[in-house]
């Protein structure tokens, strides 16, 4: 995956080897960093490894 390119619910649900509702749940109660474009949801990898790697995703 290239590290510059915004990554939608589903691609980074497929990153993560999670299901879409469980991303939703992140974003909403453990902030998890993503963009708001219209009605959907983008992620850039570098900032969800990044936000992993601190711990938040626990």
């Amino acid at each position: 995956m290239p590290e510059d390119r915004w990554y939608s619910v589903g691609g980074i649900a497929e990153y993560l080897g999670v299901k879409r509702d469980t991303l939703y749940k992140w974003i909403v109660r453990k902030k998890m960093p993503a963009h708001k474009a219209g009605r959907l949801w983008k992620f850039r990898k570098k900032e969800v490894d990044k936000w992993i790697k601190t711990g938040k995703a626990v």
